[in-house]
């Protein structure tokens, strides 16, 4: 028995076919995709436009249908509550949003507070899935003056609660 190797000069021989592994290609490419569409996810939910309920369809990102976080006072006695969500009134300079909460805000959510509302608008109602009472410390470096007019809106409620 002869084992030593071919040659393709050797009448006969075919020089040898390589196989294209198709398997790992395929799960290469698929695993991009994948992450590619989680990225992409990510980025785009990243990308909620901070709006005042005063800018809410005159600013720039603060219209259409998009994801977005409103700020606004919670107008005296606008919450109700009925089949396990919450609808309330928000109000900043002089101009409202009715905002419809799927579930209930608890903590110390309650009316004439600034609150942080995240969702987006449908059919001229904000429906909100996350509510934010309480500004963190690295927010309120950020955005002072923001804080100043919404704690005055909501000093103006006050008084007229008292």
């Amino acid at each position: 028995m002869d084992l030593t190797p071919r040659t393709a000069t050797e009448p006969g021989a075919q020089p040898p076919v390589r196989k294209r592994r198709w398997l790992p290609i395929v799960i290469v490419v698929g695993a991009l995709l994948g992450g590619g569409v989680i990225v992409t996810q990510f980025l785009t939910s990243a990308i909620d436009y901070y709006c005042n309920v005063d800018e809410i369809g005159v600013r720039s990102g603060c219209d259409g249908e998009r994801r977005m976080r409103v700020q606004g006072v919670v107008e005296q006695d606008s919450v109700k509550q009925a089949d396990g969500g919450t609808t309330f009134i928000l109000d900043f300079n002089k101009k409202t949003l009715q905002v419809a909460y799927s579930g209930d805000p608890g903590g110390v959510f309650q009316e004439c507070i600034p609150i942080i509302a995240h969702g987006r608008m449908v059919d001229g109602v904000f429906e909100s899935d996350r509510i934010e009472v309480k500004h963190s410390n690295q927010y309120v470096e950020k955005n002072a003056t923001r804080i100043d007019e919404s704690n005055k809106e909501a000093a103006a409620c006050s008084v007229l609660q008292g």
